[in-house]
């Protein structure tokens, strides 16, 4: 296993431009997107097939972005999102790469998200877009050779590699390229639809969703709309209530002073004629 190299060194155009959007950066996510914009670098350039840089450099940032998101001062979700997007595709660009046959490596660097943000402030394009469409293109043309068997006639002698091919193999290697081209064109339908109708029956649950969710609140907002009332009248009968009781004391209360008088006046009365007992 050969050792992993050290990590490149930054350019001052480099620095100055990532320096301004990661002012309060870590250490570790400074490194991190020093080495992102390393493997974009080389991502883009034409390698050799033997060469295990990249490969390695990838495998590194993985770590490191498995270090910084257990940091505690991480950045943002939208960030560590958007370092893990790159990471990914850079490593699905590897394993592209590493597919036997062109159209394999066509079909799966159609699957790969790149990024949607630049790594450094001096980028207008995102780097890892503008890697994506030049490998969908390389890849297209090496489909397009291998169709066409110019690898096979660059392997051949020199005179044979002189000749020009004939109108029959010419028709048919167009023939398969239509073929093969109808099948991805074909292939892409298929998914589009598939796609059209999830996003059919997502909406469709969605609008349900809504719907029941506006039920609910109406039916809530009614409840409240009886609770409220319900206790407003609660609070005008304990007025009532409360009133009627310091009446009925009221009146008690003045009934039994009557009460009390006119037995006082009836006593005496009784005293003053009522002669005494001899």
């Amino acid at each position: 296993m050969k050792p992993l190299p050290p990590l490149p060194k930054m350019a001052p155009a480099e620095g100055a431009g990532y320096q301004s959007l990661t002012m309060a950066a870590s250490r570790l996510e400074l490194n991190l997107v020093r080495l992102l914009c390393r493997c974009e670098a080389m991502a883009a350039e034409k390698r050799d097939p033997e060469e295990w840089r990249l490969e390695k450099y990838v495998g590194a940032l993985e770590d490191m972005l498995q270090a910084l998101r257990v940091q505690a001062s991480r950045p943002a979700a939208e960030v560590l999102h958007e370092y893990a997007r790159k990471v990914d595709f850079l490593r699905g660009l590897l394993q592209a790469e590493k597919l036997a046959s062109s159209s394999e490596k066509a079909l799966a660097n159609q699957f790969l998200a790149p990024g949607r943000v630049p790594t450094t402030a001096r980028e207008r394009v995102p780097t890892t877009r503008t890697v994506h469409l030049q490998t969908r293109a390389r890849y297209a043309g090496e489909m397009r050779q291998e169709l066409l068997g110019t690898d096979s006639a660059r392997e051949q002698e020199p005179e044979v590699r002189k000749r020009r091919p004939r109108p029959t193999d010419e028709k048919q290697s167009a023939a398969e390229l239509d073929l093969v081209l109808q099948r991805q064109q074909d292939l892409q339908e298929k998914l589009a639809e598939e796609m059209l109708s999830l996003a059919r029956s997502l909406k469709t649950n969605t609008l349900a969703a809504q719907s029941v969710i506006k039920k609910d609140n109406q039916t809530l907002s009614h409840s409240l709309k009886m609770a409220d009332q319900n206790l407003e009248k609660l609070k005008t009968e304990s007025e009532r209530l409360e009133q009627h009781a310091q009446k009925s004391v009221n009146w008690l209360l003045w009934a039994m002073l009557i009460v009390v008088c006119f037995i006082f006046i009836s006593m005496i009365l009784f005293i003053r004629i009522v002669p005494k007992l001899k």
